[in-house]
């Protein structure tokens, strides 16, 4: 089989005509460029070259062959280029899922920030509903990075494979009406909400699974919680929070899934 090196040599040779200027270019002897020519010569079956008294001159097949081997040059150039290109988050297709409020809000000036730095690597986004499992998307090939909560993030058993990575960690905030006896003070404890109605979205962007929230509280579930269907308006919660002289509590982004071998 031919190598790189001897198909380098052989289009050095023929671009100057000369086996001592291709030595020279190479930082090779003239004999051992010599030697390269002969070796291709006998395993071709070819004579490459026509030695004359000041160089040399490519013979019909030596043409052919000076043509074919700049091709392979320039495909295996091509090749690692690419391939750095992968390496470099440079070039390429990153898919990436994400729940409802983190597809709005947190990812679009990620993405421009990416997309200014990467301009060759394509971006495509699945927004998820809370049935389907973020780490199985990446584990199924179907997503590269998926971002989610710690509500949804499963146990070790569910994150075989993949690389989980704290990305944000973000209060919960809570909005009582004006009249409500907690809206003077600056901070509150989880455990003076505990018999309030609540107002919240549905898993995952909002509270999250019921049984975390009652732990939180230290004292069962609260009262006469209120739930609005998935991506209920800001006019509408704001509504029934003013009706209900209570509050509205939500959390935001916890951490990201990666598939690490794709994207840092």
């Amino acid at each position: 089989m031919l190598d790189p090196w001897s198909l380098a040599v052989l289009v050095e040779v023929g671009r100057l005509g000369s086996f001592s200027a291709a030595a020279e270019e190479l930082s090779m002897t003239q004999p051992a460029v010599s030697r390269q020519i002969a070796t291709l010569e006998r395993r071709t079956g070819v004579r490459l070259f026509e030695r004359l008294p000041r160089g040399v001159r490519p013979t019909d097949a030596g043409r052919a062959a000076l043509e074919q081997a700049d091709e392979v040059l320039r495909g295996m150039r091509l090749f690692e280029t690419r391939m750095r290109a992968f390496a470099t988050a440079e070039a390429g297709r990153v898919r990436v899922s994400a729940f409802p409020s983190a597809a709005t809000s947190y990812l679009p000036d990620r993405f421009r920030s990416f997309a200014a730095r990467h301009p060759d690597v394509e971006l495509s986004l699945t927004v998820r509903s809370g049935e389907h499992d973020p780490c199985a998307a990446v584990l199924d090939g179907d997503a590269d990075i998926a971002l989610l909560t710690s509500w949804d993030t499963p146990g070790p058993p569910g994150t075989a494979g993949v690389v989980l990575t704290p990305l944000h960690e973000d209060e919960l905030l809570v909005a009582p009406a004006v009249t409500h006896p907690l809206a003077e003070g600056r901070r509150v404890r989880s455990r003076d909400l505990a018999e309030d109605p609540w107002i919240d979205g549905t898993d995952p962007d909002c509270l999250g699974p019921i049984a975390r929230l009652d732990a939180a509280l230290g004292i069962g579930p609260p009262s006469g919680r209120l739930r609005l269907p998935d991506h209920a308006d800001f006019a509408a919660t704001r509504t029934m929070t003013r009706s209900r002289g209570r509050h509205i509590s939500r959390r935001r982004l916890q951490r990201p899934v990666h598939d690490h071998p794709t994207l840092r």
